[in-house]
Formats: C-alpha cells, structure tokens, sequence
C-alpha cells in the first residue's frame, strides 16, 4: 500500500506516513489507522478526528 499524508484541519500540520514522528515514537511506515486513538497533532492539539487525507 502507498503510503499517504494526512492533514489536520486546524493547523494544516502534515502526517506522512512513511516519515512517522519518531520524536513522538512513532515510527516510519505507520499507518494513519495505526497511531493510537489518543493521538494528538503536536503542533495545535486537535484529535485524529481533525485530520483528513491530503491530497497528492
């Protein structure tokens, strides 16, 4: 599967899966599905719920 980037709606900080935040302890190749549900955005504090699929 390709791996894909996920946008908070709020902020517009950026999730890319095949980067991973591993300062967070995430790592490369994650999974949006996969970070856990308490997963905040680290740069504004919104839920997963706030982010969407970004475009290519």
């Amino acid at each position: 599967m390709a791996q894909r980037s996920w946008m908070c709606t709020v902020c517009g900080w950026m999730y890319d899966e095949a980067q991973g935040v591993p300062e967070l302890g995430i790592e490369p190749g994650t999974p949006f599905e996969d970070l856990p549900e308490d997963f905040l955005c680290p740069e504004c504090g919104a839920g997963k719920e706030a982010f969407e699929l970004a475009a290519d």
